[in-house]
């Protein structure tokens, strides 16, 4: 069947780039008489040099006024003033300026209010975050200070810090994220807070803190986020067990597109190296974790183990079918951060096992439906009789199929005492 015209597929792709949806949204709100700004982490990496993954508005025009402008836009918070506006393929959330009433639970406000760009501006979380820029002239638009902070490495909540960390309690652990993404170096009263009110983080709900986690250990510089978990003592809270500071080597080489559950595997080692960690099944009700990101936690934790103790004993199709394993790269990656020369050792040995005709992990020349059309019945012979007939393959001792299959077939009456 013939492939669809290009032009077909082209009419679903974004017709303007990201920033530009943002301008023009922007321009239509202030052509009705608003204000309309870029708003928070939009600006900062702006000012960073940085490519933003996206724009966000703030504007004094409130939801009812927005859909005004734009008819299809739709509430995602409204007792937030928030709005999602879609402008030729494109989403950007437009927020209303407000203020927010006192914090219950740690996480949200009890009430808000409509307010200027200056009050929106000092609601904020850290003064990096509480920028705007006007869409037409370029100026930046600063209540809080955070060109200064942003021109000198610095994280610093806005206000007092300690009513900001306690409003929300996840902010220690975007402070965490924001420091070591940025280099930025942290505002004392700032980690003051943190550190004073880092148990607090035990009330923050698994999924949210989980969710941050992934982001600040998806990037390159997880490394420094995990030093500062440990030495802001957010590790106790973040997972549920005690708070241990100290090297970790294993997560330090880590590199730059390790998986989350790589890093935590890495993390969870070096934290037993010092005796403090509990095991996995915590861990992922700590973190919220998936099922395919416990599973592969756990299978990077043991391919670990077998890279350390037993790679040695095993035969070559023991190595072969370890390595081809989906988390194996991952294993020695960390590996490489407490056994750099076994690691090398190990890398060179799999390369060249690679190299070997089929490679690591060519396609079995012997199935079960095979064995069916010998005569044979299913049964629990079955895969014994196969895995023994693919570790010849990949030993190197059986060279074609027909070989195989008549390997398989002795097996097989063996098995039956035949």
């Amino acid at each position: 069947m013939a492939s669809d015209p290009p032009q077909q597929h082209a009419r679903h792709a974004p017709a303007v780039a990201p920033r530009a949806a943002a301008l023009a949204i922007a321009r239509l709100l202030r052509g009705k008489g608003h204000i309309a700004y870029l708003a928070g982490g939009c600006v900062r990496d702006e000012l960073l040099g940085i490519e933003p993954a996206d724009y966000d508005l703030a504007t004094d025009a409130k939801p009812e006024q927005i859909q005004q402008v734009f008819p299809k836009a739709r509430g995602v918070g409204e007792s937030f003033g928030v709005m999602l506006v879609r402008f030729q393929g494109r989403t950007v959330e437009v927020a209303t300026f407000r203020s927010d009433g006192p914090y219950h639970d740690g996480r949200r406000p009890s009430e808000v209010h409509y307010a200027t760009a200056q009050e929106d501006a000092q609601r904020r979380d850290f003064t990096i975050n509480g920028l705007f820029r006007d869409p037409e002239s370029g100026d930046v638009v600063d209540f809080v200070g955070g060109q200064r902070d942003l021109a000198t490495k610095t994280l610093r909540a806005i206000g007092v810090p300690q009513d900001r960390i306690r409003e929300d309690r996840l902010r220690s652990l975007r402070a965490v994220r924001f420091a070591a993404r940025f280099s930025l170096q942290v505002d004392g009263e700032t980690q003051t807070a943190i550190e004073a009110t880092a148990a607090e983080l035990r009330g923050v709900s698994r999924e949210r803190v989980g969710g941050e986690l992934r982001r600040m250990l998806a990037h390159p510089t997880r490394h420094r986020a995990l030093m500062l978990l440990e030495q802001w003592r957010l590790d106790a809270s973040a997972l549920g067990e005690a708070h241990s500071a100290g090297e970790l080597p294993r997560s330090a080489g880590l590199p730059a597109d390790a998986s989350f559950a790589t890093t935590l595997a890495a993390w969870s080692l070096d934290r037993a190296q010092r005796g403090v960690s509990i095991g996995v099944e915590h861990w992922s009700d700590a973190l919220n974790l998936s099922s395919r990101e416990r599973t592969e936690l756990m299978e990077t934790r043991r391919i670990v183990a077998v890279i350390l103790v037993d790679w040695r004993t095993l035969g070559k199709s023991g190595r072969k079918r370890l390595a081809s394993t989906p988390c194996f790269t991952g294993a020695l990656d960390i590996v490489a951060g407490c056994a750099h020369d076994h690691a090398h050792a190990v890398r060179n040995e799999v390369e060249g096992l690679a190299r070997e005709a089929g490679g690591l992990a060519p396609a079995p020349w012997v199935r079960g439906d095979d064995l069916v059309q010998l005569g044979f019945a299913p049964g629990p012979a079955f895969k014994r009789v196969l895995d023994g007939v693919y570790d010849l393959q990949l030993e190197g001792k059986l060279n074609d199929p027909a070989l195989a299959l008549a390997e398989a077939r002795a097996m097989l009456q063996r098995d039956a005492g035949l």
